[in-house]
């Protein structure tokens, strides 16, 4: 009966299952290592990214937005570069989040700067700009960030002290900026530091606290002085018009009057040569009809008329009685 049985030792099947769990457990560690340093190769380019592979630290390829896989490290890394986010630059003054109320808080070490004419002014400025070349921005320069703040403050710096304070403060800001922009640009350029400038802007520019008051006098000197400039600028507007359109009548009245003395004269001249004409064609008749006529006018014009004939006695004619002319 005793064949018919097989006997277990219960002492030496445990040590035996303990061994199978760690060496399980063993092989899960290790799988998941595996795992897990095989994920250091799977990466994720974001919409406005852009990922660089390198091959052991040399730039090899780029990818664009989505999920990509390189060989583990360090075989091959990648880095993440945003460049389509406009990225901004403040000079002047720092931008801060207090309590949930945006304020703003000014550096005067940045923004006071020496005028071309000897002057200080306050500047506040903002930079903006994006990630134009990503190979050259992530290789070739350490901070660009830093290198866009100094470039800028230091172009702006040149461009103040060559403008006069008046320039800066009114009808020069926007060339400042302007050139300001395409100077910073250039200077990137030259570094090939992969940035382009898109924007600056002077947001504030003032003279200090210190003497705001004295500027706020000369503003206010100034305006007068346009306004007294605009009021004699308007008197004359209105009053040189009508002196011109006086002037104009006067020369047309002129030369109406010169007009008609020169038609008067060349018509008497014109009717001169008829008679005289007439005159060498029959002298007698023409003569006597000169008399008959000029004897005429003076009836016409006389109402009393002396006649002397050979008889030597003096007659007088009272016509406009004679005629019924009781006037």
């Amino acid at each position: 009966m005793t064949d018919n049985f097989e006997i277990f030792d219960v002492e030496e099947e445990k040590p035996k299952k303990k061994k199978n769990f760690f060496k399980r457990i063993t092989w899960l560690v290790i799988i998941l290592l595996v795992l897990g340093y095989f994920s250091t190769s799977i990466y994720q380019v974001g919409p406005s990214e852009m990922g660089l592979v390198l091959t052991f630290g040399e730039y090899t390829s780029t990818s664009g937005p989505g999920i990509h896989w390189h060989l583990p490290y360090p075989f091959q890394t990648h880095r993440i570069v945003d460049i389509k986010t406009l990225k901004k630059i403040e000079i002047g003054f720092r931008t801060v989040n207090y309590r949930g109320k945006i304020e703003y808080q000014s550096v005067p070490e940045e923004s006071l700067m020496i005028t071309g004419d000897e002057n200080i002014v306050s500047l506040e400025a903002v930079v903006q700009y994006r990630i134009s070349d990503p190979v050259k921005y992530a290789f070739r320069i350490l901070n660009g960030f830093e290198m866009v703040k100094f470039a800028t403050e230091s172009v702006l710096r040149e461009m103040v002290a060559i403008n006069p304070i008046d320039n800066v403060l009114t009808s020069e800001r926007d060339r400042i900026a302007m050139e300001t922009a395409a100077k910073v640009q250039k200077i990137l350029d030259s570094y090939g530091a992969g940035i382009k400038v898109e924007n600056v802007y002077l947001q504030e520019v003032a003279p200090p606290d210190e003497v705001v008051k004295a500027f706020d006098d000369v503003n206010s000197a100034k305006q007068d002085k346009e306004k007294f400039i605009n009021e004699a600028n308007r008197y004359a507007n209105d009053v040189i018009p009508k002196a011109e359109g006086q002037a104009q009548k006067i020369l047309r009245d002129a030369e109406a009057y010169a007009y008609e003395k020169v038609a008067i004269a060349t018509g008497e001249s014109k009717r001169f040569l008829a008679m005289l004409k007439e005159y060498n064609n029959s002298k007698d008749i023409t003569r006597k009809r000169i008399i008959l006529e000029a004897i005429q006018d003076l009836l016409e014009n006389s109402k009393e008329k002396i006649i002397v004939d050979k008889s030597d006695t003096l007659k007088l004619l009272n016509l406009p009685n004679i005629g019924g002319d009781t006037k």
